[in-house]
């Protein structure tokens, strides 16, 4: 009996320990891995959040910035972190893409991770030159199917979002066009301006003062509901495409094996930091949405189906990453 009940204390005495230390937690600065240069939505999102998030917690949250490799840099690096919650990562989308377009990637996006929650989606709009014949959505469509080799599209790059959204675009359409991937968003959509390329998907908030201007042409937002700073765009769905629904997404994980504790006191603390009104109008503004609230396991489970989604969009499209 001797053994048994030594173990049996031991076990409890662990428990109590990660108990009390996690009651402590934290009671340091915390590190938040930006997986993008300054200045990009990831960075903006995170930098958003992160003062209330801070607030809540009670330390602050110190944003380093490691961008390289379409995001997996900066998610290696927090996934070989200790995992005592002094670490964290915003998550992209690109994050548990990636694996489905290169044969090797830095980490396992299923083990080396503790999900903690979805924080904000970014719905894209279908946009093109004014110069563009058709003028909705369904016009387009029959244009394309006319006109597929005069119509193009540009992208941040082959494997990039703004790539993955018109392949799955075309995909629902029936309809397949040239892709021209550019370095950055930036290269593409200025080439959108000028007409050199017919259309792309790009974040709302971007392309919304040059749709109100009439320099482009809007013909639906990617996400099931229409954006709040373009209520008179309809979304994808309602202009013929049903059931379409893509957006970008961001998130907050830690390493593996980040004790259930610790990744509850920041659950708490993140969702009354996206609950917060200042925080809402402040993302309202920039065209994004708040994601609804997504416990640590619900978390683990969209990102498993996000996953299983774009890989066989990826596969059905059959993208190469070069």
């Amino acid at each position: 009996m001797f053994k048994p009940f030594k173990l049996y204390c031991l076990l409890i005495g662990f428990t109590l320990l990660n108990v009390c230390w996690a009651a402590g937690y934290p009671d340091r600065p915390i590190t938040l891995v930006v997986p993008s240069t300054p200045g990009g939505g990831t960075d903006t999102t995170s930098r958003i959040i992160a003062p209330k998030l801070s607030e809540y917690l009670g330390q602050q949250i110190v944003i380093i910035n490691r961008p390289g490799a379409s995001g997996n840099i900066g998610a290696a690096s927090v996934a070989s972190a200790a995992p005592d919650g002094y670490t964290l990562l915003t998550l992209i989308s690109s994050n548990v893409i990636n694996p489905h377009l290169n044969e090797k990637v830095p980490f396992d996006i299923d083990k080396d991770f503790t999900p903690i929650s979805r924080t904000v989606m970014v719905p894209g709009v279908l946009i093109a030159n004014k110069k563009f014949p058709p003028n909705n959505l369904q016009e387009m469509i029959a244009y394309m199917r006319a006109n597929s080799s005069k119509v193009n599209f540009g992208s941040a790059g082959i494997g990039s979002f703004s790539h993955l959204m018109m392949e799955f675009f075309q995909l629902n359409a029936g309809v397949k066009l040239l892709h021209i991937p550019y370095k950055s968003t930036s290269q593409a959509f200025t080439d959108v301006l000028s007409n050199q390329i017919s259309l792309m998907i790009v974040d709302i908030a971007l392309a919304q003062p040059y749709i109100k201007n009439g320099t482009l042409k809007a013909y639906g937002v990617s996400s099931a509901k229409r954006s709040l700073i373009a209520p008179e765009i309809p979304t994808l769905s309602e202009a013929g495409l049903k059931g379409f629904d893509v957006s970008q997404w961001f998130g907050l994980v830690g390493p593996a094996k980040m004790s259930a504790e610790v990744t509850d006191k920041i659950y708490a603390a993140l969702k009354k930091t996206l609950e917060d009104p200042e925080i809402k109008e402040i993302f309202s503004k920039e065209g994004m949405i708040i994601a609804p609230s997504s416990s640590p396991k619900e978390f683990k489970n969209f990102m498993a189906n996000e996953g299983l989604k774009w890989g066989d969009i990826i596969r059905d499209a059959n993208i190469k990453k070069e």
